[in-house]
């Protein structure tokens, strides 16, 4: 629970806005190892071609056929040219789905595969984190965020810090939280249809997925703050319940 005898933050209006992202270096970085990664990843499927031919009786025998049926050394370079290109698919897919956090002394907003939302300062009363996750509440204790990071905690915690906002290192209302099950008592009416959505949603994308979000905003309008551990939908009840 929070402190109702903390003081209220003050703000610098001066201040610039601090962004937290991954360092710039980072996904280049990245860029460069998955490529080398998917290189040797196509080189290693021509050696394999070649290993499962010689084998008496194999598994995938017929692909590896093929594969070794194609002239060289372009059957080699096309590989070697695929596992590249899908190295690079998979880092600007990483770069493309990083968060970046802007703190300002009147606004914060977040950012992720070009979207952004922003709120103004005096609707966030809490920052804090739970695991790798970046959560901001209201003074209803109502979630208007929870958002996936891969960037240190210690500067995004600076970061809130910095502007007047309060920052905790975990969720002040972690303890509230209880586990899912279809049809559990105490839920708003909707609430649990929602939920059971929800739930398919999650097997079938991770939390960062557009369905789970948007049905995660439909419960946080009825009041019910959900978070996930391992695909298992725990909730709360805000204050204004």
């Amino acid at each position: 629970m929070t402190d109702e005898s903390t003081p209220e933050p003050s703000r610098n209006q001066s201040a610039e806005p601090t962004v937290v992202a991954e360092p710039p270096w980072t996904y280049p970085a990245a860029g460069v190892a998955f490529t080398v990664f998917g290189a040797g990843l196509g080189w290693g499927v021509r050696l394999l071609a070649d290993w499962l031919v010689g084998l008496p009786w194999a598994p995938m025998r017929g692909p590896a056929e093929l594969v070794d049926s194609l002239p060289e050394p372009w059957v080699t370079l096309g590989l070697v040219v695929l596992g590249a290109l899908a190295g690079i698919a998979l880092a600007v897919y990483a770069y493309h789905d990083s968060l970046t956090v802007t703190v300002a002394a009147d606004r914060v907003a977040l950012n992720r595969r070009g979207t952004s939302r922003e709120w103004p300062a005096e609707r966030v009363d809490i920052a804090c984190r739970d695991g790798k996750q970046l959560v901001l509440l209201d003074d209803d204790a109502v979630e208007l965020a929870r958002e996936k990071y891969d960037f240190r905690t210690e500067d995004l915690a600076a970061a809130f810090r910095a502007h007047g906002y309060r920052w905790t290192d975990e969720d002040p209302y972690r303890e509230e939280f209880r586990r899912w099950v279809p049809d559990a008592p105490g839920l708003p009416e909707g609430a649990d249809a929602l939920l059971k959505a929800r739930a398919k949603a999650l097997r079938h994308n991770n939390d960062s997925g557009g369905e789970a979000r948007e049905l995660r905003d439909e419960l946080a309008r009825l009041g019910v703050v959900v978070r996930d551990t391992d695909r298992k939908q725990y909730w709360r009840l805000s204050r204004d319940r």
